[in-house]
């Protein structure tokens, strides 16, 4: 064995499952949700296998987990976890894993996920929007929660905004082209700590500044670092679920509900797949061909054809 290979091995090997994990997330995700998430993910299987040394972790251990967290012993109620949860908690150790077995990192021997097979998703957001009509009922609900609700819910419709990009927003991510033509904002927390920028509607940027009129108003001081709704997630899911409340909608609306109205809309009118996706910022255009599905059902159908040939029996 080389020298250089023993001084890597007694490198890596003299870190602590905690330290490991904490060089994962802090090298890997900028995200502090997805660092939130991807932690409590890691803990929940440390603590299955009884805190075993991640080093020594086995792909039947892993299978193990799988199958008890779809059985529904991995939490109090005792209640089967749907496939897409078992993902989102079985993603954050095939990432640690496929990240601490590269050879250049070198903190395990071993993949023990790579056999692992999870469940299949099946796509079940596609119905999640809100028609034209329920759009406008919903606004108009927020709108008698609060001028800052109102911009709110306008907000996650028309630029299409994860919640978590939502409450990030700060007044000097906007900024102007160079023509001084359009408003842009810049989505500095994005999915995978990505950066991207959307076109913000005069309509929209009218609102904004009617909102730090009334802040001069009542006396508030802005400063550019100022975040425009300095909320959490949850705070802000609170007055979505309110309005869709008090609304009568009996759709179970969440601010994701309102990206999907948003990229379905958008579709519908005419947007293409390309802005659409620049728009969401989505990694892959498939993720946003899903919303196509209510573009397609809007076009004619084969029974609309067969109705036109018999339309005298009809």
């Amino acid at each position: 064995m080389s020298l250089q290979l023993c001084n890597q091995r007694d490198f890596t090997t003299g870190y602590s499952d905690e330290q490991i994990i904490s060089i994962f997330l802090a090298t890997r995700y900028h995200s502090q949700y997805t660092r939130r998430n991807y932690s409590r993910a890691i803990y929940l299987f440390r603590q299955f296998i009884a805190f075993k040394p991640l080093r020594e972790v086995t792909w039947q251990e892993v299978e193990l987990y799988k199958i008890a967290l779809e059985k529904g012993f991995c939490n109090k109620i005792e209640k089967p976890l749907a496939p897409a949860t078992i993902n989102s908690l079985i993603a954050p150790l095939r990432s640690l894993y496929k990240w601490g077995s590269t050879p250049n990192i070198g903190v395990f021997s071993q993949n023990p996920t790579t056999c692992v097979h999870t469940p299949k998703i099946q796509i079940n957001s596609k119905n999640h929007y809100l028609t034209q009509r329920e759009v406008i009922l919903f606004l108009n609900q927020l709108k008698k929660q609060g001028y800052r609700d109102y911009l709110i819910g306008a907000t996650l419709v028309l630029l299409g905004l994860r919640v978590s990009e939502l409450v990030s927003i700060r007044w000097n991510h906007f900024h102007s082209d160079p023509l001084e033509t359009s408003i842009w904002l810049t989505v500095i927390n994005g999915k995978g700590g990505k950066q991207r920028e959307v076109k913000v509607p005069r309509a929209l940027w009218n609102l904004y500044n009617e909102l730090l009129f009334h802040s001069k108003q009542q006396e508030t001081c802005h400063d550019l670092n100022d975040r425009l709704f300095p909320l959490t997630v949850r705070q802000v899911e609170r007055i979505i679920q309110k309005a869709r409340e008090q609304s009568n909608i009996k759709k179970k609306v969440s601010p994701h509900w309102l990206r999907h109205t948003s990229a379905t809309l958008a579709l519908i009118h005419g947007a293409s797949l390309q802005q659409v996706q620049e728009t969401l910022g989505h990694a892959q255009i498939n993720t946003t061909q899903r919303y196509l599905h209510t573009v397609e059902q809007m076009k004619k159908a084969a029974p609309d054809f067969i109705e036109d040939c018999l339309k005298e029996v009809f």
